[in-house]
């Protein structure tokens, strides 16, 4: 019995609306070449938060707070074919969306 191959999508992004978008667009087109999806899961949001000083050198109790949020989803496409894998790496996707691919080998 062939070991069984499967696609995990890490997607990031600083727009939860353009990560929505995104994660629509791969599942739409990964269920399209005939391949079982799970997913959009989303995973726990990273806030980074800065605090800055609003003068150079004085005033040092009057500050600033910045906050970025990076928010991630995880996708699981299972039962891939070549074809499902072609389409995927041919797609365009908007500016400001990272994506991490992991092919997996599963007993």
């Amino acid at each position: 019995m062939p070991p069984k191959q499967k696609i995990r999508i890490k997607i990031r992004s600083f727009d939860h609306k353009v990560i929505d978008e995104t994660s629509k667009l791969i599942i739409d087109t990964a269920e399209r070449t005939g391949a079982f999806v799970s997913g959009p899961i989303p995973l726990p949001t990273k806030i980074d938060k800065f605090t800055v000083n609003k003068s150079t050198f004085v005033h040092k109790k009057s500050r600033e707070q910045f906050e970025m949020r990076t928010h991630s989803r995880l996708i699981d496409i299972q039962q891939t074919t070549p074809k499902t894998i072609e389409s995927l790496s041919n797609l365009s996707l908007p500016a400001g969306v990272e994506i991490e691919i992991k092919m997996l080998q599963e007993e």
